[in-house]
């Protein structure tokens, strides 16, 4: 003790040295640990931003600009779409009377029965093109728009289903939406289209399922999807080969027929009821050609040649050369005799008979027929009507920045 009062500012000076290292490795070792955590943050978040500038989608100013070009093109194909689907989205559904849809729904009904009746199909007992719920009673006024508009898809529907001629029509069902019960529509904000469910379920050939799909597809008014399709045949066993039913021309038909007679198809006479045969009529005899005096035409007549002249030598009597008597006249040829042909007595007239008329063409390509004959089909379907909502407008896409 009596050092640090002999020396004061010596021991002050200490004092405050070590009070002051002790304060500095205090503040070093709190800052270090600070310093520590701050440079593994940063190391941390440079290695995530090299990683993000790896990727494509990047948020760089080329990738910027090409999304700016895409979101563009989207606009574009959407805008598409909605103008290839405003034929089949309804204008205005406005609200009628409940009598005026009851007419409605009754005038319908007579047409689309017409149609069944003429294709010769057989319909349910109790039919009302599923609407017959308001048989008895009328429908909610602020539910009638939507009715009408489902009863005109429905009554387009039958009558492509009547255009292709099945066999019967077995049940039609069509469930009721919230609208006519007095409850509103839960729907997402988010929907582009409503659904109206019809199922219906028909009996006929495997051609009538194939028209009126066809027919479905290629309605001008309204979009249907087919949602469900089920089909069983009439026959619960499988079809074998000997079920197959070939068409056959009509030359097979008469050879099958000619192998089945057991006189092989030929056509016997009875000796008495032969016709006589006519006797062949005389070949006449030509007549006798001779020649005519002159010769025959073109051939000059016979000429004989003059004797010569005696000839006289002087101091010598005259000879005189006998005359050569002239050749005779050429022996006229034969004339050719061409024996005249046997007339035949001409074959009796034969009444024309009409050829039969051609048989129609069958297509023989089709080997579910074969198979199947007369077999029908039994189908069931789920097909929704699509009611497309009004359109909403896309948010603006923002301009991208130099």
């Amino acid at each position: 003790m009596s050092w640090i009062k002999d020396n004061k500012f010596a021991a002050l000076l200490a004092g405050a040295t070590l009070l002051g290292a002790v304060l500095l490795f205090y503040v070093g070792l709190n800052y270090h640990g600070r310093y520590t955590d701050a440079l593994e943050k940063y190391r941390s978040a440079a290695e995530e931003v090299d990683g993000f500038e790896k990727i494509p989608l990047y948020p760089s100013k080329e990738n910027r600009a090409g999304k700016t070009k895409a979101l563009n093109e989207y606009r574009t194909a959407i805008g598409g779409l909605e103008t290839a689907f405003d034929k089949f989205r309804p204008k205005e559904l406005t609200n009628i009377s409940p009598q005026v849809f009851t007419d409605h729904a009754k005038t319908a009904n007579e047409e689309v029965a017409a149609a069944f009746e003429k294709a010769h199909t057989k319909l349910p007992e109790a039919f009302f093109l599923g609407f017959e719920a308001y048989t008895a009673s009328l429908a909610r006024e602020d539910a009638t728009g939507l009715l009408d508009y489902q009863l005109g898809a429905t009554k387009e529907l039958l009558l492509a289903l009547a255009k292709a001629a099945p066999s019967q029509l077995q049940n039609l069902c069509r469930p009721k939406f919230p609208e006519e019960d007095g409850e509103k529509l839960q729907g997402n904000p988010n929907d582009v289209a409503r659904s109206f469910p019809i199922e219906l379920t028909f009996k006929g050939p495997e051609r009538s399922l194939r028209e009126f799909l066809s027919g479905v597809v290629k309605s001008p008014n309204y979009f249907y999807v087919v949602r469900t399709v089920r089909i069983m045949n009439e026959k619960s066993v499988a079809p074998n080969a000997k079920d197959a039913k070939f068409e056959t021309t009509p030359a097979a038909a008469a050879a099958a027929a000619k192998e089945k007679d057991p006189f092989g198809g030929a056509d016997f006479v009875i000796p008495s009821d032969e016709p006589a045969a006519p006797e062949p009529a005389p070949t006449p005899t030509p007549p006798a050609v001779r020649p005519p005096a002159g010769g025959l035409p073109g051939h000059p007549p016979a000429s004989t040649t003059p004797g010569r002249p005696a000839a006289t030598t002087p101091g010598r009597p005259a000879t005189a050369t006998p005359a050569v008597p002239a050749r005779p006249a050429a022996v006229p040829a034969r004339p050719a005799v061409v024996a005249p042909r046997p007339v035949v007595p001409a074959a009796p007239a034969v009444a024309a008979v009409p050829r039969a008329a051609a048989a129609p063409v069958v297509d023989s390509s089709s080997i579910l027929k074969r198979v199947l004959g007369n077999e029908e089909l039994e189908v069931f379907l789920h097909i929704d009507v699509l009611e497309f909502v009004p359109v909403k407008a896309l948010p603006e896409v923002p301009k991208s920045k130099p």
